[in-house]
This record gives C-alpha cells, sequence and structure tokens, in this order.
C-alpha cells in the first residue's frame, strides 16, 4: 500500500457565514491509496474551526506507516490504527478512509454504495445551504438553488425572522435550519421554533451549545419539529448520548473518521430511534461521493458541497430531480 497526498484551497462562490465563523476558503487535502496499480481518492476537507489544516494534516500523513494497511482491508483494523497515531483528527483520517473505500470498490469491481448496502432508490433530496448574508445576496443565492427542491437555512443570530421572511418572500421550498449553537434562551428558542414550522422549516439543526444537554433535551421535548445533533455528534461514541436528547443526528465524513464509522452510526442512530441526516462541509465531489454512496440509508441529506464552490476539481457527479445520481462505477465512481 502507498498513500500519497497534495494540499489544495477550495474555494467558496460566497463568503459563508454561520453564527460565529464566516470563510471564502476551505483548506482541502486530497489524498491517493495505492494499490497493485490501482488508485483510490479521498480528500480532508478541514474548516478552520475544527482545528485542522495543511499542517495538521502532513504532520498526521507522515505518521501513517502504509504497511500497517492491508488489502484484503478490514475497516475496524484500519480505523483502530490511525486513532492509534493520534486522538482527533477526524477529518484527515477520513481522507485515507475514503480514499481506501474508493481503492477496494475498484479492485472489486464493484461500486462503493453496493458495498455499503445501499439502494439507489432510496436516495434522499439534498438541501442546498444559503448561509448569513444581506438581503440583496440572500435573494441571489436563492435564485441559484433554482432545481432544488429543499434549502438549509444557517441561523443563530438576531435576525433570524428576517432571514427566513426574505427567503419566504421568493421562494415556498420546503427549508431546514442550522442554528450553529447560536440560541441561548430556552423560551425565545422555542417560541422560535413555532413559529419556523409555520413557515414551512422541517427541522433545525444543533439549536444550542452542544454542552447544554439539559437545554436541548427540554427543546427536543417540547418542539413541534425535528432538532438535530450536530456539533454533539462526532463519532461512533456520541451517537448513545444523542438519545433522549435530539430527534436526530447529522453524521459528517469529515467528523465521523470516513465511510466506515460514519455507516456504523447510521446503523447505531436506527437502532435508538433517532433520524438521520448525512451532511457535509466545503467538500469537493470526491468526498460528495463517498456520502452520498450512504445517503439512501438516511432520512434526510445536505450534500450540496460541490454547488457552493468555484474550483471543484473533478467532475460534477450527476444530479437530478434534486438528487444525486449513484452510477455503477467501481469505487466513488469520481471522474477526475
Amino acid at each position: 500500500m502507498k498513500l500519497t497526498w497534495q494540499p489544495f484551497n477550495l474555494q467558496l462562490k460566497h463568503t459563508f457565514t454561520i453564527a460565529r465563523f464566516s470563510r471564502s476558503s476551505t483548506p482541502i487535502m486530497l489524498v491517493q491509496a495505492e494499490h497493485e496499480g490501482i488508485t483510490g481518492y479521498g480528500e480532508a476537507s478541514m474548516v478552520p474551526y475544527m482545528g485542522e489544516s495543511h499542517q495538521t494534516a502532513a504532520d498526521f500523513l507522515s505518521r501513517v506507516d502504509p504497511s500497517q494497511i492491508r488489502y484484503p482491508l478490514n475497516f475496524n483494523d484500519v480505523i483502530a490504527y490511525l486513532d492509534s497515531i493520534a486522538p482527533g483528527n477526524p477529518a484527515v483520517k477520513a481522507a485515507i478512509d475514503v480514499s481506501l473505500h474508493d481503492l477496494q470498490g475498484k479492485l472489486q469491481q464493484k461500486p462503493c454504495w453496493e458495498i455499503a448496502g445501499s439502494l439507489p432508490d432510496k436516495m434522499p433530496v439534498t438541501s442546498f445551504t444559503i448561509g448569513i448574508d444581506t438581503r440583496d445576496v440572500i435573494l441571489q443565492k436563492v435564485q441559484e438553488a433554482a432545481g432544488f427542491k429543499v434549502i438549509k437555512v444557517k441561523l443563530g443570530r438576531d435576525n433570524d425572522r428576517e432571514l427566513i421572511q426574505t427567503i419566504r418572500s421568493v421562494t415556498n421550498v420546503p427549508l431546514y435550519v442550522d442554528a450553529n449553537q447560536g440560541w441561548t434562551d430556552r423560551k425565545q428558542s422555542l417560541d422560535l421554533l413555532y413559529w419556523l414550522q409555520e413557515q414551512g422549516v422541517v427541522l433545525v439543526e444543533q439549536p444550542m451549545q452542544k454542552t447544554d444537554v439539559e437545554g436541548n433535551a427540554w427543546l427536543t421535548a417540547h418542539s413541534p419539529i425535528s432538532l438535530i445533533g450536530d456539533e454533539a455528534v462526532q463519532r461512533l461514541a456520541d451517537v448513545d448520548k444523542a438519545e433522549g436528547v435530539y430527534h436526530g443526528i447529522n453524521i459528517k465524513l469529515m467528523k465521523s473518521a470516513g465511510m466506515h464509522e460514519a455507516l456504523l452510526m447510521i446503523k447505531r442512530a436506527q437502532q435508538l430511534g433517532l433520524k438521520v441526516m448525512i451532511g457535509c462541509m466545503s467538500e469537493t465531489s470526491c468526498a460528495t461521493l463517498a456520502a452520498a454512496a450512504l445517503a439512501p440509508q438516511c432520512d434526510w441529506a445536505d450534500l450540496d458541497g460541490p454547488f457552493l464552490t468555484s474550483n471543484n476539481p473533478y467532475r460534477l457527479p450527476d444530479f437530478e430531480d434534486g438528487k444525486w445520481v449513484l452510477n455503477k462505477q467501481p469505487g466513488l465512481g469520481l471522474s477526475l
């Protein structure tokens, strides 16, 4: 097994603003795993507030001994080995995991979604995310979301109602909301949730601080719409902690250390009766296809990374009727 990598800066079409952070680009580490002349592709999308960077990714990758990763692949052993190198670093671990899944599919001549047990006809629609912005820019973003069946709106500041009203002035598609831990008062949050329900909002991600377990649990118990744990749910061990605190969880490969653990998280959440959203960071077609391979096993999808960026190094995967279309190519089905 051979691992190679190269840094890349993914540019966003618009400055992306959430409750507490703003950025116009995202550092990416593109990773390739090669075995017997076949190459698998992966990526680490390292949004700055998660603590990873080109430097931390390169440092981690330089510590990986490829001889410890053997084919046929046992992904429980792979993740255990990567975790033994250093704690944290979920995005770069995801890059390795995704590249190995792509490689495995190519070596077996099967698409990743088939190996994972997904059914393409169960693919949920994916949402198009609109960050916090001025009225004019939001209206422009809504135009760019034409063709999407769902829009996701970033909230968490003092103008939440104004943002929703701006979007509702031009479209009536269902909405997802992500508060990114921006809400602090339970009563005000509950009042807002009832208003959001009237505005056609289907779910809200991470309403309050992830550390406010009691507050989130209280809000979930009283909310008229689904509340989804996002920042509070990183890896498999966090899924059990979400029971009774949220109606569901949002799984992102860049938090779960890749496809293998994400699939375990999906199955564990379903055992606990939790709904599942599969989401993304700012990502290229590579990580998008990796998540899309698991999306048919989820209730909701928010996999819009390639639509929000301007220099995706790969071809845009097929997208029809608001959904990603899984192809029958081996591995991820990624086109260079």
